[in-house]
C-alpha cells in the first residue's frame, strides 16, 4: 500500500509517495515553480497576433507571456488513422481579438510562453474526456483484447454526441458503474466550464485549474492502492479533505500532524537526497549515471565492480537487467520527461536485447506517466520518451 506525505515548511512543500517505507515519487513545490505550473489549466484566451508564416498565433490568457497556438491545435481534432487532416490556413480559422477556450499543453519557460490548444482534455480516474471530437481510444497498457472491446463499448454507448474520450489504464477490470460515475463527474465539470465560458466577457480568465500534485496521485493510482495521506498543514488538510469528499473517496485515511516534520518522522530525507545524485549503484556492483541535458536525458550503464561468474555475455546481461529495473524506478522518482537515451553495455545476442526491451516495457507499466519505448538504434542505444507527471519539478 502507498502512503502520501505532504510536508510544508516556510520555504517549500514536499509531496512524497512511499511504498513499504521506500520513496517511489517525490515532488517539490516552492513559490517560483508553483507559479509557473499551469499545464492542464483552461482559460478564456484572446487572439492577439496571427503569424501566417508559422501557421500559428499568440493568445493572451492573462499570464506574464502570451501563449502560443498552432493551427493544428485550432482545427477540429480527427483520428489520423481513420481520416486525413485537411490543410488549413491559420487566418481562415481564427481572427484577431477572437475569444477562444484554450488549455495549456506545455508550460512557459524563460524563453517562450505556454503552448496552448483548443482540444480540451479533462482527466478522471478511468476516463479522459475530450469535448468536440468523436475520437475514442484506449490505453496501450491494457493488452487483453476482450477487455479493450468491453471498455470501448461502454464508453461509446454512453458518451454524449460530439464527445470523445480516452480509457485510462486504471479502468481495466472495473465495473461499468464505476466508469460511468467517473464519466458523469467529468461531464459535469465540462458543462460548468462551458457555462462559465459563455458568460465571460472578451478578456482573459482562468476557468479551470488542473488537479494539484496530490490530486493527480489520487486520480492516477489504482483503486485502493493509497491507504492514507498525512499532512502537517491545516490548509493542505482542508483542501485534500474537500477533494476526497468531491470524488467520494472515503477509504483513504487523512491525518493531520500539524507543524510536525514529516520528512524526519518517516526518515525519507536521505532518500530524497539520494534521488538527486548522478550515480546510482546496483546490487550486483554495477552502476548507472543520469545526465540531463537541454535536449534529452542520457543514462549510461556501467559494469563497475561486477565481474560475474560465467561468460562475458551473461555478466553483461545481468548488469543490464538490474540496470533496467533501477532506471524505471529513477525515471518515476525523479519525474524525468522528454527524450531518454539509455546506453546499455553492448550485448552480442539479439535474444538478450529483446529480453531487455521486453523487461523495460513491463517495468514501465507501473509508471503512471505516458511512456513510449522505441527500441535499440543501430548504435545500440535504447530510445524512449516519457511525459512529465508534473512540469517544473525540482
Amino acid at each position: 500500500m502507498i502512503e502520501i506525505i505532504v510536508n510544508r515548511d516556510k520555504e517549500q512543500k514536499i509531496i512524497a509517495a512511499i511504498e513499504n517505507g521506500k520513496l517511489i515519487e517525490v515532488y517539490e513545490e516552492n513559490k517560483e515553480n508553483q507559479k509557473a505550473r499551469n499545464e492542464g489549466n483552461i482559460y478564456v484566451g484572446i487572439v492577439k497576433d496571427i503569424v501566417p508564416g508559422m501557421q500559428a498565433a499568440f493568445i493572451n490568457i492573462g499570464t506574464e507571456k502570451n501563449s502560443f497556438i498552432h493551427v493544428k491545435d485550432v482545427v477540429p481534432q480527427v483520428d489520423e488513422k481513420v481520416e486525413k487532416r485537411i490543410e488549413t490556413n491559420i487566418k481562415d480559422v481564427i481572427k484577431p481579438k477572437q475569444k477562444l477556450l484554450v488549455q495549456i499543453q506545455k508550460d512557459s519557460n524563460d524563453k517562450k510562453g505556454a503552448r496552448t490548444s483548443t482540444h480540451i482534455k479533462i482527466t478522471g480516474k478511468y476516463v479522459i474526456l475530450m469535448p468536440n471530437t468523436n475520437i475514442v481510444t484506449i490505453s496501450q497498457k491494457i493488452e487483453n483484447e476482450k477487455e479493450r472491446e468491453r471498455l470501448i463499448k461502454i464508453l461509446k454507448e454512453k458518451l454524449p454526441e460530439n464527445m470523445g474520450g480516452i480509457i485510462r489504464t486504471a479502468a481495466e477490470n472495473q465495473k461499468e458503474e464505476n466508469i460511468l460515475k467517473d464519466l458523469q463527474y467529468l461531464e459535469n465539470k465540462w458543462n460548468h466550464i462551458k457555462e462559465r465560458f459563455s458568460k465571460c466577457k472578451d478578456k482573459p480568465e482562468l476557468l479551470y485549474k488542473s488537479p494539484s500534485i496530490v490530486e493527480k496521485i489520487i486520480i492516477d493510482m489504482p483503486e485502493n492502492k493509497i491507504s492514507r495521506i498525512e499532512v502537517n498543514n491545516k490548509l493542505d488538510y482542508e483542501e485534500i479533505e474537500k477533494y476526497l469528499k468531491e470524488i467520494k473517496q472515503e477509504k483513504i485515511k487523512l491525518d493531520l500532524a500539524e507543524k510536525e516534520n514529516l520528512l524526519e518522522k518517516y526518515e525519507i530525507e536521505k532518500q530524497i537526497e539520494k534521488s538527486k545524485q548522478r550515480k546510482i549503484w546496483l546490487n550486483c556492483g554495477g552502476f548507472i549515471t543520469i545526465d540531463p541535458t537541454e535536449a534529452l536525458v542520457a543514462i549510461d550503464v556501467n559494469s563497475g565492480k561486477f565481474t560475474g561468474k560465467s561468460n562475458l555475455e551473461d555478466t553483461v546481461y545481468k548488469v543490464n537487467y538490474e540496470a533496467t529495473i533501477e532506471i524505471v524506478k529513477q525515471l518515476r522518482l525523479r519525474d524525468i520527461g522528454g527524450i531518454i537515451i539509455i546506453d546499455y553495455i553492448d550485448m552480442q545476442k539479439q535474444e538478450n536485447k529483446d529480453k531487455i526491451e521486453k523487461l523495460l516495457k513491463e517495468q514501465l507499466k507501473e509508471d503512471r506517466a505516458k511512456t513510449q519505448v522505441e527500441g535499440f538504434t543501430k548504435l545500440n542505444l535504447m530510445e524512449m520518451t516519457r511525459k512529465h507527471i508534473c512540469s517544473h519539478n525540482s
